[in-house]
Formats: structure tokens, sequence, C-alpha cells
């Protein structure tokens, strides 16, 4: 029964490694929890995998899945702009385009919702996520080329009855979440999930004539079911969701109703209303627990309407999705494999002010992959899938990934795969929108906006060695990547500020990084946290080779947590600290501005702190505070040609450090258990 109920659980979530694989994981989970790690990072998965845990999204605010990497080294968290307040994601020093992010291992921000959907999740609802680097697997498709991000909701089986969350800070936002479940009968229960948050006041710490945040306001509502059946091998989820999200930001005395679309002051407004519906279905064989079958379908509808300006921009999604997955064995449980079919299907409308850019894009592929595993030391994982895409063509995509544990405590990785994805070059660059540069396509004769699909290869090697260092646990882990581009869509803003052109690659394109974990309990209940990263990310533009503008070359990481012993009804203090160094990063070309909207060719090097303190008063009831930024630390020119916003100069898309300064919020979590 045991394995039975382990093997729908597997099946549900349906993640990248073998079942083997999770079930090792699971076991050490249980282990690790009694030392309270908010990531877990176990050296018996196949891939190079790390769990964030609900622990950990709780050592920050984590207003949304945007937010929730912040105490995270994997993830390097960047604002994308000036304006809009949104954070981008970026791993292995590619922005998150380049990631497969799923929810429940169903694609979730891609095309449409590319620049702002991870502001589409709140924090409150994520149980757990999985960050996965390099190329992923197979089953999830073929589009993942530096990594794979998978949110697992909270599970309305497992919920508690009520769940309360406030939260307020000193830039004017605010939210509420509310999580009510019930449990219906032994094997049925469901949750309604409710968010809420607004910014209702404007900022301008830096005195630039325009809002460093966006006026704002968001409701968001989920109701999920679960039936889980065990005797008969059966789960299943069913989902319904809806969401709407309204920014305002631009010069301080604009105004919507009677500037919009006019020059007499520069405004901005992105309205997206979204509507999601996804389901689950698994059988595991009674009499053959290694063997099951899973169903999930998705569809959704995405509508944003918006303009920058006098720069009009509407893009509507409407997508469907659906995987079928086989598991079983060959001869033995040593011998594992997965394979399935899966199809999608998107429409856009998509109008560029004037333009009409919209499309059909389907495919249809399938795919297998083969899991050996040892039990003990060495274990790999091979997968491929055959593709037809009706603008991409009929390709293949091979992945493979490789664990070897040389020695007690230590692993060695390796992993490599290829990638492919048709670039939605206006949904991926909306903070472009913003400036007054004219956006240019030079090459017409492919199939996406004239351009040719984005191909690369990723490889990779990872060392991981736990041990004892006076008396108390650490690990140190070493990463190594390499991503080569054989086709890229290059975003081309080296070459005039007054412009942005996107052409096919003319030469070469790479992103090689390096990442050197170090973490230590230092005494009981103080756990540090470090990480240096190096990345070497180069592309070739028509006016020579460059380092990827806006990625630093260096960074740093460190994170102390500090927790106070658990004394009687649960009452406890929790004590956090982050900090993240980031050296000079490659500017945008503006040397034929204007002395007064010129930037550097590299931007100083700057740190951001940031610290949360937590009280829990009991079993159900806790208060937090805590800061960002408390440095105080500032971009010194965010908005280039602030005072001619119509003019040729302006630019709110070179965003290299924090342009609001510090931000101080407080907020209460309240169970009913």
């Amino acid at each position: 029964m045991k394995k039975t109920i382990l093997l729908l659980t597997l099946l549900v979530s349906a993640v990248t490694f073998s079942q083997e694989d999770i079930k090792k994981d699971t076991l050490k989970t249980v282990k690790v929890q009694a030392n309270k790690r908010g990531l877990k990072k176990s050296i018996y998965g196949t891939a190079n995998s790390t769990l964030v845990t609900s622990k950990e999204l709780l050592k920050a605010a984590c207003c949304n899945l945007a937010e929730s990497f912040e105490t995270n080294p994997s993830i390097d968290v960047n604002f994308s702009d000036a304006l809009t307040g949104t954070k981008q994601i970026k791993m292995l020093g590619l922005t998150s385009p380049y990631i497969m992010i799923t929810e429940e291992n169903i694609p979730s921000v891609r095309g449409a919702s590319q620049a702002y959907g991870l502001s589409f999740t709140p924090g409150t609802w994520v149980q757990s996520i999985q960050i996965n680097k390099g190329a992923g697997s197979v089953v999830n498709g073929f589009e993942s080329i530096s990594g794979q991000i998978n949110t697992e909701l909270i599970k309305p089986l497992k919920d508690i009855p009520f769940f309360l969350n406030a939260y307020g800070s000193s830039d004017s936002r605010f939210e509420l979440n509310t999580h009510f479940n019930k449990k219906l009968t032994d094997y049925w229960a469901t949750s309604l999930f409710v968010h809420g948050n607004a910014r209702v006041a404007k900022n301008d710490m830096n005195n630039d004539g325009f809002l460093d945040n966006p006026l704002g306001k968001q409701f968001n509502i989920a109701n999920r079911w679960q039936y889980s059946n065990p005797e008969k091998g059966m789960v299943s989820f069913i989902n319904f969701r809806y969401m709407n999200d309204k920014k305002q930001t631009g010069e301080l005395e604009f105004n919507s109703n009677r500037d919009r679309l006019t020059t007499n002051y520069w405004g901005s407004e992105i309205n997206t209303e979204r509507f999601d519906f996804s389901s689950k279905v698994g059988y595991v064989w009674k009499d053959i627990p290694y063997q099951s079958i899973g169903f999930q379908n998705a569809f959704s509808n995405h509508n944003q309407e918006s303009y920058f300006g006098l720069n009009q921009y509407n893009i509507k999604q409407q997508s469907y999705y659906s995987n079928l997955i086989f598991n079983s064995i060959i001869s033995n449980t040593m011998h594992k494999f997965a394979t399935g079919l899966n199809f999608t299907y998107d429409k856009y409308s998509e109008f560029v002010n004037l333009s009409d850019v919209s499309r059909i894009d389907n495919s249809v592929g399938s795919f297998f992959e083969y899991t050996y595993d040892d039990g003990d030391k060495f274990s790999y994982i091979l997968g491929g899938r055959l593709d037809y895409h009706n603008r991409l063509g009929v390709f293949f995509t091979p992945r493979l990934h490789v664990k070897y544990n040389p020695w007690e405590k230590a692993v060695i990785r390796f992993s490599a795969g290829r990638g492919k994805r048709a670039a939605n070059i206006f949904a991926e660059n909306q903070n472009l929108f913003a400036s007054s540069r004219t956006f240019s396509i030079l090459d017409t004769n492919g199939k996406v906006y004239g351009l040719d699909p984005e191909i690369a290869w990723n490889y990779g090697i990872s060392f991981t060695q736990n041990f004892i260092l006076f008396g108390k646990s650490a690990d140190v882990t070493l990463d190594l990547y390499r991503t080569d581009f054989q086709n890229q869509a290059v975003v081309d803003v080296m070459n005039s500020p007054q412009q942005v052109l996107f052409y096919n690659l003319k030469g070469k394109s790479f992103a090689n990084s390096l990442q050197l974990d170090f973490n230590l309990e230092i005494i009981k209940h103080l756990n540090l946290r470090t990480a240096y990263k190096y990345y070497d990310i180069s592309t070739d533009y028509l006016s020579g080779s460059f380092q990827r503008p806006l990625q630093a070359k260096h960074r740093f990481f460190g994170n102390l947590e500090y927790e106070t012993h658990i004394v009687e009804k649960g009452k406890q203090w929790k004590f956090d600290y982050t900090f993240n160094w980031l050296g000079k990063q490659q500017l945008p070309n503006t040397a034929s501005n204007p002395t007064q909207d010129r930037l550097p060719e590299f931007s100083p090097s700057f740190g951001v702190m940031n610290a949360q303190i937590t009280r829990t008063f009991s079993n159900t009831f806790e208060m937090y505070i805590g800061g960002e930024n408390i440095g105080n630390y500032r971009q010194n020119k965010a908005i280039l040609g602030s005072e001619n916003p119509f003019g040729p100069n302006f630019d709110t898309s070179i965003v290299y450090a924090p342009v609001f300064g510090q931000m101080y919020y407080a907020g209460l979590r309240f169970k009913m258990k």
C-alpha cells in the first residue's frame, strides 16, 4: 500500500527524475527535514536539482513567484526596467525565455506571459519549487535550454482548513491572501485560494519625475479539486483559475483618463486578464505498482492590452496543452522507461502599434526516456523526442543526465542536451517599448517574425561533497555549464541607442557559467550559505562582439539564517539576512546621445542587503518584519531623457541596479489547523 501511494504521488507530479531517484530523494528529504533545511539538494538524484521548500519561501516576503528566489543562489533576480517594477530571473546567465517554467509540470510562463507571468502566481499558493540546472527531461518538451523551474502548489488533501496572510510595505503595496480548504470525503478535497494586491500611492525616490513603481491592483482566484483513491490506484486534479492584473506607470502628473496616448504626459498601462483550466488523471496498476499511466490537459486564455507612451502593444494567446505519459520497467526496477505523446496549440492575436503579427503555432511529439539505476553509485537518464512543429519543422531532441557517487557523501553529475524554440521577440522584450527606440527586423525569410528558430546545446558538470567541519555539517558544490547557440534571435541594443535590431545570429553566441557554493552550519540553528558566480557570456553583434548587456560577470551571494529553540506552543524567533554583490555590467551603447543622456560602457559594482525577522507566537499565528535594499543603493540615472520623454533619447530599459531605495514591510500569518 505504501509503495502504491508513493507511485501515485510521483505520477501526478511527473517530475523529471526516474521513480527510483525520487524515492531516494523522498527518503533523504525526511532526514534533511529534521535539520530544517530550506533548500534541499540530494546526492542521489540523477539530475542536478534543488528543492525549495515552503520553509525557504517564508524567509522573504514572497509576494509572488518572481520574488521567491531572493535567497536562492541558483537563480539571479534583476529588475527588467525602471517603470514596471517587474523582476526578471536568470539561470546560468540566460534570461527566463530560455528556462522552461512549469506549474505541476504543465508549461505556464511562456509566450504572451513571458514578461510578467512570474508575478501572476502568489507566493502563498506555492508548496515547493524544483530547480533543475541544464537540459531538462524530454517528457516536458523541447524548449528547455538552460534549465527548468517547476512549481508545486499546495495539495487540497494535505491543506489546512484556513490560512490568512496580510502584508504591507513602505512603497504602498498591500496584499491579502486567504486559503479555504474542505475535505469532502476520504478521497475528495477542494481548496479555494483568493489573492489581492494593490499599490495605491505614487513614489518618486530619485526625483526624476517618474513613478519608481507602478500603481496597480491584482485579483487572483483559484479553485483546486483533488481525488485520491490508493485502493483503486486512481488520483486526479482539476484546477480553475482567474486573474486580472492592472498596472499604471509613467510621469507623476500622468492621468490615464486624460493623457492616454497623447503627448501631454508620458504614461503607460498594462492590463492583463487570464483564465486557466488544467486537469491530471493518473492510474497505477494494482498488481504492478511500478507501472502507471498519466494524462495531463491544460487550457489558458491570456489577454493583455497595453501601451507605453505612444507605443501600443496588444497580445492575446489561447493555448492548449496535452501530455500522455506511460511509465514501466524493462526486466527489473533497475531499468525503467517513460514514453508518451504530447500536443500543443497556441493562437496568438498580436498587434505592435498598427502591425498585425498574429500567428498560430502547433506541435505534436513523441518521447522515450530510459533510466538505469544500479541502486548504489551509478545512474543515468537517456531520452529523446521527435516533434513536428508547423513553423519549426521536424526535429529530434536528445537529452542525457549521468550521476556517479565516487565515494561517501560525494556526487558527480553530467548533463547534455539540445533545445529549440521560437522566440516571441515582442512579448519577451516589452521593456523596450518604454523607450523611443525604433524596432527593425533585419531578416525576413524565417517563419517566426521573419526569423529562424533558436537552437542551442547545453553541457554541464557538477560536483558536490558533503562533509563535517569543526563538528558541524557542511557541503561544497562546483557547477560548470556551457550553452552554445547554433542560432539565436539576437536582440541588438549595442548598435544605436535610438533603435533595437532583431536578426539571426551571424557569428558566435555562448554562455559559460561557473558557480561555487559553500554551506556551513556554524553553530546549532545558525546556517551560512554562500556562492560565487562567474559568467562569461558573449554574442557577436553587427557592431562587434560584446558581453551580454546588463549581465554581471562576477556575483557573490551570502545568506545567514538563525532560529531560536522552539518553546511551548511553538513560540520561536527567526532571523534571516541576505547579501548580493554584483560586479560591473556591460551597458547598451549610448555613445551618440547628448552628454547628459550617456552612460559609461560598464556599470559600477554594488551590493544589496535584505533582512527579515519573524516571531512565531504559537502554532497558528506569526508576524514578520523585513527590509529590502537596506543599504539604500540606487542607480544614479535610471531613465535617460526623462526631461523630454517624447524625444529621441528617452529610454527606461537600461536598469542594472535598484531604482527604488530602502523598502520596509510587515505582515502576519494565521493558520487554522
